[in-house]
């Protein structure tokens, strides 16, 4: 979603965007519209067997090279990575030819791939005004430029936050993404079982459940006469953010800002297994603003949580002191901010960049 919204940000001021992932991001090749778009060999190392790990090697050598080919094909001026091992390939070729290069570090953990390739990058941009794991030499030279949102959630933070009725409806969003899910399918349903039943008359929940899940879940709601919608991904992920009154999720970086810009109450759910357990740093940002309410997964209980939501639904005021809270964080200017930082690297004048002609 950062790609995207920068690249929408350059393309809007009349630059030239093309773009390099590996097969696993070829999903998200409709959200950049038309520009060049190319899926290169890739590999990671995380948890592999020697001889995995090898191939690992070979695949990123194999992309470098590709990515080294579109480099001067396409004339870059500039290449922006995005973290994790798909960015290697072609940071590692931008360097190799001299072109300037740009992280953008999307965590409140510098990842790492990119405390790799820091040293060697022409600028750091980060997302949360405290990102550990920076070095000295790159905490001097990082530039705070927040994470890019899409356009449709910045449009969300010019309208007022309407919290909840005493006796109306109260609209309730789960995420889990691809990762989290089954927990959400797990834990939410059975704590909103254990709301008063007049409680539960006011709930409007849209969540997201695999397929596999989804049956099972919609079951539990159709028992407890709690109205949901159930749908393993959601495309229209603005707009259900603007219905909601609370959000219950992980805390991705690309969730947490966007949950900032729209200006949404959050209980958040750190994966524990994320890396460096960066959602858990991630979720701080809100949680200490007084945005969200943080639960390690271990306390992640039905009963913890239908405490939790009572409390919630009963003093609306919370969530919309919460709200505004989250409004206090969010950088709905991060996509031009980082424009600006990647425009200010390219060596070549700005005004060619629009004539160059792509592959």
């Amino acid at each position: 979603m950062p790609a995207q919204a920068l690249a929408a940000e350059l393309r809007r001021r009349g630059r030239r965007v093309a773009v390099m992932t590996d097969v696993r991001g070829e999903k998200f090749r409709a959200g950049f519209g038309d520009v060049p778009f190319a899926v290169l060999p890739a590999g990671t190392f995380a948890g592999r067997s020697p001889l995995a790990k090898l191939r690992a090697v070979v695949d990123i050598l194999r992309g470098t090279l590709a990515a080294r080919r579109l480099l001067k094909r396409w004339g870059a001026v500039a290449v922006v990575g995005f973290g994790g091992y798909p960015t290697l390939p072609p940071m590692l070729a931008a360097v190799s030819r001299r072109v300037p290069t740009c992280l953008h570090e999307q965590n409140a953990v510098l990842g790492r791939v990119n405390r790799l390739m820091a040293p060697r990058l022409s600028a750091l941009a980060i997302s949360f005004a405290k990102t550990l794991g920076l070095s000295a030499r790159d905490a001097a030279r990082a530039v705070f430029t927040g994470n890019p949102v899409r356009p449709e959630i910045v449009a969300i933070a010019a309208k007022p936050y309407a919290e909840p009725a005493a006796d109306g409806l109260f609209r309730l969003l789960v995420l889990g993404g691809s990762l989290g899910a089954r927990v959400m399918s797990e834990v939410v349903p059975a704590a909103l079982a254990l709301l008063p039943p007049a409680l539960k008359s006011r709930l409007q929940v849209t969540q997201q459940a695999r397929d596999e899940e989804a049956v099972e879940v919609a079951a539990r709601y159709r028992a407890e006469g709690i109205a949901a919608e159930l749908a393993p991904f959601f495309t229209d992920v603005p707009s259900r953010l603007d219905w909601a009154h609370l959000v219950i999720a992980r805390a991705g970086a690309s969730t947490v800002a966007e949950l900032a810009a729209a200006g949404r109450p959050s209980i958040l759910v750190p994966l524990p297994s994320a890396a460096d357990d960066h959602q858990t740093v991630n979720a701080a940002a809100l949680v200490d603003a007084g945005a969200a309410f943080a639960v390690t997964q271990a306390d992640f209980t039905p009963a913890e949580l239908a405490k939790r939501l009572q409390r919630l639904v009963t003093v609306p005021s919370r969530l919309a002191d919460a709200a505004q809270a989250a409004r206090g964080q969010a950088r709905i200017d991060a996509a031009e901010r980082l424009a600006d930082l990647v425009e200010g690297l390219c060596r070549d004048p700005l005004k060619s960049l629009s004539e160059r002609v792509a592959a």
